[in-house]
């Protein structure tokens, strides 16, 4: 007598790339659900009455899409962009010298921010905005020269120059910037790319419950759409779609169960 078979659970994803050689396999994490569509057009054959005559299945289609809570530049590189991944990171600070402010020092009236030394002219890193720490005002970026309430700066050094009067006035302020590391941390850059270009993966799912196994692999899969939702009190669980293919021996799909 056949015995049942049940799933429980997300279970296990793997993705390799097929469009390049010796890929290294990537396994997503802290998966939290997997969901695989096959859909088939149907062709009905009409005479004069009413209820086709024969039906034929027609074209085939295969998409799935999995969320996920683990971040990881190289499975979102090898999974969706496919574009160069480097070592390297940009990190954002938020209102350094907060929350009381620093104090806009005498002539030449600049601040350096704590980070400026990793910042150069081929490794510049970004303002975000200046705020007077008492009133919670935002001083406004000038070129060169600020007059009171204004400020400059120099994002290849991450120098910060104020002006004499909010010098004099004894403003203190906070600054929020992004600086690039070089040596941790994994980067990717995303270049424009002519149309068709997309990296290609092997998915395998797999799972097991109360000692029966199941398993399917998708033998070519083209990434669609990844979703990123940012909340106030919850986690990010990137949202990844794709669609699959058959690969180039006119495999799509292989499924196996214990029953």
């Amino acid at each position: 007598m056949p015995y049942e078979q049940y799933n429980f659970g997300a279970g296990t994803l793997f993705l390799a790339r097929t469009d390049i050689a010796a890929p290294t396999p990537t396994r997503i994490g802290t998966l939290q659900d997997v969901s695989i569509d096959m859909s088939f057009d149907a062709k009905e054959l009409y005479g004069q009455l009413q209820a086709p005559v024969a039906v034929a299945r027609a074209k085939m289609k295969i998409t799935g899409k999995s969320k996920f809570a683990k971040i990881n530049a190289r499975a979102l590189n090898d999974a969706f962009f496919g574009q160069t991944l480097a070592t390297g990171e940009q990190i954002q600070i938020v209102d350094e010298g907060g929350p009381a402010g620093t104090v806009i020092p005498a002539t030449p009236y600049q601040i350096v921010v704590a980070n400026g030394a990793a910042m150069s002219a081929g490794n510049p890193g970004v303002d975000l905005g200046v705020f007077n720490a008492g009133t919670g005002i935002q001083l406004t970026r000038v070129a060169s020269t600020p007059t009171a309430g204004q400020y400059s700066c120099d994002m290849t050094t991450g120098t910060y120059t104020f002006s004499s009067a909010d010098e004099v006035s004894g403003i203190k302020v906070v600054i929020s910037y992004a600086y690039f590391e070089t040596t941790t941390g994994n980067r990717i850059t995303a270049f424009n790319q002519l149309m068709g270009s997309s990296p290609v993966f092997r998915l395998n799912l797999g799972n097991s419950f109360q000692g029966n196994k199941l398993a399917l692999t998708l033998y070519q899969c083209l990434p669609t759409k990844m979703s990123w939702d940012f909340k106030n009190e919850d986690f990010t669980i990137p949202d990844f779609e794709f669609s699959a293919f058959a690969d180039s021996l006119g495999r799509v799909f292989d499924w196996s169960s214990d029953n």
